[in-house]
């Protein structure tokens, strides 16, 4: 296994992600522990995508969301299903892109600079595990390119770990 991830920054975002589709499916490893894996998936997006301003997983524990690993500013660490744009993922069990975090009701301003944010729910035998989210400080940043490989992403550690011994 490689801990290097060799990437060109300067193509379009899609061909971003599909550069590190692979690289990521060869980075995390089911024989270590899960947040290992998770660390490096967020280290390799941050490092990837310019426009990420913060990137994070928050774990879940019955109806809440729990901070886990993430790279950018101090954030928030804990946030209750259907609460701002996390909890309304995991809630909705289904990716949330927002344009502009500002007219998000409910938003959970962690960094009041972020404008534009996607969450994407992790969810194995029909239960939300945790959420994969994005934020930038740019407006409109997240479209569904990112949501197509960011799902793709959270597939592949939803297939290589059980997510029960988190807590």
């Amino acid at each position: 296994m490689s801990e290097q991830i060799n990437i060109n920054k300067n193509l379009p975002d899609e061909e971003i992600y599909k550069q590190l589709i692979p690289q990521i499916e060869n980075l995390i490893n089911e024989d270590e522990p899960l947040l290992s894996s998770l660390s490096n998936v967020i280290a390799v997006l941050k490092e990837s995508f310019s426009k990420i301003s913060w990137v994070g997983f928050y774990l879940a524990k019955k109806e809440t969301l729990y901070l886990g690993p993430f790279q950018g500013k101090v954030a928030c660490t804990k946030i209750d299903f259907g609460s701002g744009v996390c909890g309304t993922s995991a809630k909705m069990k289904e990716t949330t892109i927002v344009e502009n975090v500002h007219n998000f009701p409910g938003h959970i301003a962690c960094d009041s600079e972020s404008n534009s944010e996607i969450v994407v729910p992790l969810i194995k035998n029909n239960q939300v595990v945790g959420v994969l989210d994005l934020d930038s400080y740019n407006f409109s940043s997240f479209n569904e390119i990112d949501k197509k490989y960011l799902e793709q992403i959270c597939n592949l550690l939803l297939n290589k770990f059980s997510f029960d011994k988190i807590f």
